[in-house]
């Protein structure tokens, strides 16, 4: 009877063994990548809101001393399809409305509303400064294919150098700035296909003069999650898989090329139960070869690699 029993557990187990490896060369077959595109758009909508928002924010007298008048297009003037409520902007806080106008094939719906806290004590032009930013049902639709992101929830930016877009660009006070964007609350994401996802961004975002009226703009991780540090983003995906963004090569980006095409960058992800990790390299060229972007040139696209055993898959994203 021993001798059945242990058989029969050798059998139990080798079975078990088999399925399981089964499962994973499954996962790693129908394995397509969303989870990094996922986390690719919300980045990217992420940095632009942010861009817009220091845009805004340099041009009103949340600022601080000897500000100028409040322009909706800021002060690069690419601020597009927004308009500011700005009644109660002695107390710190500004409200932007987006219209749905279609501006480098977004339509923006929904509101984004800045607070300055402790304010005026603090402005944002003092270093330390923090601003809080709650969207509230803010959709981006890709206007080529109705793709959209919709975002609902609070972070914050830490004005770690001090100083603002206004100086850096026009007084040449100042050659960079050092921000943080970090997680308060964390921000639900729902996709055009009603799935849901949770997001909670930590980066350490560095603006740099370049020359003639451009800069550059350097993003890096500064969360943590267990034993993984460097994040950039960690949560849910829209499958309601735990995961983490780390990224392993800053993310670079100018105003040649703009905020959704990075000329340098690596991002390592990983998804709950998935033995193999999503590799996103920025700066490739059709087939997925990484390129040196020379100056007033741009890469086509991103890629993410996974591999399992000894095979690897690649998808190859265009930036546009």
């Amino acid at each position: 009877m021993k001798k059945i029993i242990y058989s029969l557990s050798i059998v139990a187990l080798a079975s078990g063994l088999i399925f399981t490896s089964c499962k994973k060369k499954k996962a790693f077959k129908e394995e397509d990548g969303q989870s990094s595109e996922d986390n690719r758009s919300v980045q990217s909508e992420n940095d632009a809101a942010m861009n817009d928002i220091n845009d805004i924010v340099s041009s009103s007298s949340l600022k601080g001393k000897n500000a100028g008048a409040y322009s909706s297009s800021g002060i690069t003037g690419n601020v597009c399809g927004v308009t500011v409520d700005s009644v109660n902007i002695n107390t710190g806080t500004i409200l932007l409305g987006f219209n749905g106008t279609t501006c480098n094939n977004r339509t923006r719906t929904g509101a984004i509303r800045i607070t300055i806290e402790d304010f005026p004590n603090k402005e944002w032009k003092d270093a330390g400064a923090v601003m809080r930013v709650d969207f509230i049902d803010y959709k981006v639709a890709r206007a080529s294919d109705g793709k959209y992101v919709l975002l609902n929830g609070s972070q914050k930016i830490v004005n770690v150098s001090g100083t603002t877009w206004y100086n850096l660009l026009f007084t040449a006070q100042h050659s960079s700035i050092v921000t943080e964007v970090k997680e308060a609350g964390g921000i639900n994401v729902t996709f055009d296909d009603g799935k849901t996802a949770v997001y909670n961004i930590n980066r350490r975002i560095t603006y740099a003069w370049i020359s003639g009226f451009n800069f550059s703009c350097t993003a890096e991780g500064i969360g943590s999650s267990g034993d993984i540090s460097n994040l950039e983003n960690y949560g849910t995906t829209r499958d309601g898989d735990a995961f983490t963004s780390q990224i392993t090569t800053p993310i670079v980006w100018n105003i040649t090329c703009g905020w959704w095409a990075p000329v340098q960058g690596a991002v390592n992800i990983k998804v709950e139960d998935k033995e193999f990790d999503l590799k996103c390299t920025f700066a490739v060229d059709k087939d997925g070869n990484p390129v040196s972007v020379a100056p007033n040139t741009c890469a086509y696209g991103w890629k993410v690699e996974w591999s399992h055993k000894k095979k690897t898959k690649k998808k190859v994203f265009g930036y546009i």
